[in-house]
């Protein structure tokens, strides 16, 4: 054990009765029953002991010693007249000899409680973070993550896969999001850039010769934070399979998560491998979402043409979705509160209609359904006290406002929603394409290194037309977990003339990829293995298994909303030689 101490506080039992032991740790509480009669609480890392106090020399060693003050208490274990069964040392009590100032708490009043830090202001957490964590319901998902990480490191090492760790300061490369940037001193004018990803130098590392990689690899993005999503950086199970298919990934994926969901989880189910694989367009159309929560039993449907003609304005020209429920028995104020919030979700108002008694539509826009009524009856299974919902637009708002219909009735009525289980799925077949919201031009829609499906053929096929090009797949594949992506990946473009002929569809000559990716385009011009991978985000793992609804739970030291340190003061101002150093001026403009 540990020099200043014999045992922990989480380790004493009966059995330990009658030994003389010395505890370390912080004095949680303190309760004063009289002139020389005090209970103590010392808790450390593994748990809290109960020390009485009943001497005058000993009440006098405590006074004066502020709450989470580290102490240390030399004494004779005894049982506990009043037992705790609650607590694992609730059998035992400690008579102490001897009591030890250790670090000295100079505060009277704390930030908040520290048993209770969870109710206290994110920012107040933030700030004052190491106490934050000094409540054994914080650090408990910190201890989780570290068991986590471990049993991922056994499972992909026991698989053959090697831990290699990629550089940090690297070249900005165009990943989707903002590169943080830090600026080169001997080399003025340039800057290094943190990785989004080490992307390319997993790439580069089966160009190499390593047969199977991973790293539990830190990622730094300059992008919003979200409930599911931390600012900054954040860690991921970075892997790369050589001579491999979507197959061997997705199987080899499953059988290291599949375990860890179920030895770590809340909940008590996990789905069983292989996972079931939703094409991107299915998901789409059924769930509205490429991250569906199927724990939600309901279904979108297209109605578009069985409303067609029906003389509501809104589903002129338009693609219309639905979604039915049966046993509706909510109140008016619950729709509209529903109608509200898809509106602010998607910016896109939603309608709707229910089934009276005798079978016929109601509400909302019933009136222009009667011509229909019976065809959307027949379409949506519809039964006396059904409710409808709908949404219209392009086919891709449509879509997505419609999903957010389900997860919201989903969630919200009886008997739609599983929540007792871990509900993983493939997404696979995404499109190589899109149409940027921004730009208007085509823009990859996942990973630009991907590889297409029908390769180069396929990609000189849909080079002037662009209707082609946003119909072509690229193997590309997320794993979804009720209804968050815990991972992407894909099968990779190892070829340099495909790569060129990928890049020439979004605008980007041979020479541009040559100047934007030098190192992997030398490469492949070498003999690349066909090679594929995935890249699991490990604080979303965590925060599913925990149950955490905000990722920050299970990060130790996060930054806030607004990507600040609060206890760091971080981004902070610097000294002006520093800025000299790196030949960087400041512009406020």
């Amino acid at each position: 054990m540990f020099q200043s101490r014999t045992h922990t506080c989480g380790e004493l039992r009966l059995s330990d009765v009658g030994k003389t032991v010395t505890l370390a740790g912080w004095l949680e509480n303190v309760r004063e029953v009289g002139a020389n009669f005090a209970f103590l609480v010392l808790r450390d890392f593994y748990g809290t002991t109960q020390v009485v106090v009943e001497t005058a020399e000993m009440m006098q060693a405590v006074k004066g010693i502020n709450k989470e003050s580290t102490i240390s208490v030399t004494g004779v274990v005894r049982e506990r007249t009043s037992k705790n069964p609650k607590l694992p040392t609730g059998e035992i009590e400690i008579a102490p000899t001897a009591i030890t100032l250790l670090g000295k708490c100079s505060h009277n009043a704390l930030p908040f409680e520290i048993q209770k830090s969870r109710e206290a202001d994110e920012n107040t957490r933030l700030k004052y973070r190491y106490l934050d964590l000094r409540n054994p319901a914080v650090k408990k998902n910190i201890i989780l993550r570290c068991n986590v990480v471990a049993a991922i490191r056994q499972a992909m090492t026991q698989r053959g896969f090697l831990e290699i760790t990629t550089p940090i300061l690297t070249s900005s490369s165009p990943e989707g999001a903002r590169d943080y940037l830090v600026p080169a001193r001997n080399h003025p004018g340039k800057f290094y850039a943190l990785p989004q990803a080490p992307q390319q130098f997993k790439q580069l590392l089966m160009t190499a010769g390593f047969d199977r990689y991973f790293q539990i690899a830190p990622c730094f993005r300059d992008e919003d934070a979200r409930a599911d999503r931390t600012p900054g950086e954040f860690y991921q199970l970075d892997m790369e399979m050589a001579f491999a298919s979507q197959d061997d990934v997705l199987s080899t994926l499953e059988d290291v998560l599949a375990p860890i969901f179920r030895q770590f989880g809340k909940y008590s189910r996990v789905s069983p491998a292989p996972f079931r694989r939703i094409p991107y367009q299915e998901a789409m159309e059924r769930y509205g979402t490429d991250k569906p929560d199927l724990r939600i039993d309901l279904e979108i449907q297209d109605v578009t043409q069985t409303v067609a003609g029906c003389g509501f304005g809104p589903f002129d020209q338009a693609v219309v979705k639905a979604v039915a429920v049966d046993g509706f028995t909510q109140a008016r104020k619950w729709i509209d509160k529903l109608l509200a919030e898809v509106e602010m979700l998607t910016g896109n108002k939603a309608c709707w209609v229910r089934v009276d008694q005798d079978g016929n539509f109601t509400g909302g826009i019933a009136k222009f359904l009667g011509g229909c009524q019976a065809a959307l009856t027949q379409q949506l299974n519809l039964k006396p006290g059904s409710f409808v919902c709908m949404a219209a637009g392009k086919r891709s708002a449509a879509q997505k406002t419609a999903g957010v219909i389900r997860r919201l009735l989903g969630t919200r009525l009886p008997g739609h929603f599983d929540e007792d289980q871990y509900a993983l799925c493939w997404i696979v077949d995404f499109p190589m394409y899109e149409i940027g919201e921004e730009s208007g031009k085509l823009e990859f829609c996942h990973n630009p290194f991907s590889m297409p499906q029908g390769g180069l053929a396929a990609l000189e096929a849909a080079a002037t037309d662009q209707d082609k090009a946003l119909s072509l797949r690229a193997y590309q594949y997320d794993l979804v977990c009720n209804g968050y992506e815990t991972a992407s990946g894909a099968v990779r473009n190892h070829d340099p003339e495909i790569m060129v002929k990928a890049f020439q569809m979004v605008g980007l000559g041979e020479e541009d990829v040559k100047a934007k990716f030098p190192a992997m385009y030398n490469a492949f011009t070498y003999g690349a293995p066909p090679h594929a991978g995935a890249a699991p985000g490990i604080d979303r793992i965590v925060m599913l298994l925990s149950g955490e609804e905000s990722i920050r739970e299970v990060i130790t030291f996060p930054m806030n909303k607004n990507a600040q340190d609060l206890m760091m003061d971080a981004p902070s101002v610097v000294e002006q030689k520093q800025l000299d150093d790196v030949h960087i001026r400041i512009c406020m403009e």
